[in-house]
């Protein structure tokens, strides 16, 4: 599978409240956003996600658009203010509803400066819609691809077609996220030994090395 991105072709930002990734780089504090000179310069396609923990995957005949707010709140606590989304996910049958009220003003920022050639602003979406449309470009049979970054765990888990999982967890620390990474293999009877686990946010030498431990492989995309 390549993944390589092409100069000046796309990029694909992901943004927290502590800063932003793009094209799988370390993390940058928000103050480099004026400064990156990835940042400074047209490309054909931009993405941008935000780790937003305020999401849900909702099937569409259990959906009713005008209480897509109720169902978000039946999971994740909302606040008043909170502006709540929704994103038509086909491949599952399925709408991501969704809130990146996260008090940070990173992601708009971005998404009005790095403007892509077509010169339309960039919607910005949460960081699980691109876990599960990354399930689409990965041949094997269990697919599993998670992103952790500032205290949350960002999980999809699919067996062929099926989709098994799709979940964010409360992780502080690696370690964390990795225990809810095993338990969701665990109940779902997946053995780690024989499966490549994906993830979208960089991860350090020692979480990677900590990920191999268990897994055939690992994969940073």
């Amino acid at each position: 599978m390549d993944r390589t991105f092409t100069e000046n072709k796309e990029i694909s930002i992901q943004v927290s409240l502590s800063g932003f990734s793009f094209n799988g780089s370390p993390w940058h504090p928000a103050e480099q956003v004026f400064t990156t000179p990835e940042l400074q310069r047209k490309w054909e396609h931009v993405e941008i996600s935000m780790l937003t923990p305020k999401v849900a995957l909702v099937p569409d005949v259990f959906l009713d658009p005008s209480s897509a707010r109720k169902s978000l709140a039946e999971v994740v606590k909302l606040r008043d203010d909170d502006f709540v989304e929704t994103v038509p996910v086909p491949a599952f049958e399925a709408t991501l509803v969704y809130s990146l009220s996260l008090d940070e003003s990173l992601s708009r920022v971005i998404s009005q400066t790095v403007i892509p050639a077509s010169g339309e602003a960039v919607r910005v979406l949460p960081e699980m819609y691109y876990l599960l449309r990354e399930l689409d470009h990965i041949q094997e049979y269990n697919k599993i691809v998670a992103s952790w970054h500032a205290g949350h765990l960002h999980l999809v888990i699919a067996q062929g077609k099926s989709l098994c999982l799709a979940n964010v967890f409360d992780a502080p620390d690696f370690t964390t996220a990795e225990y809810f990474l095993f338990l969701g293999l665990k109940r779902l009877q997946l053995n780690p030994e024989v499966s490549t686990v994906y993830f979208r946010t960089p991860l350090d030498q020692e979480a990677e090395m900590s990920l191999y431990r268990y897994f055939k492989a690992v994969v940073q995309l």
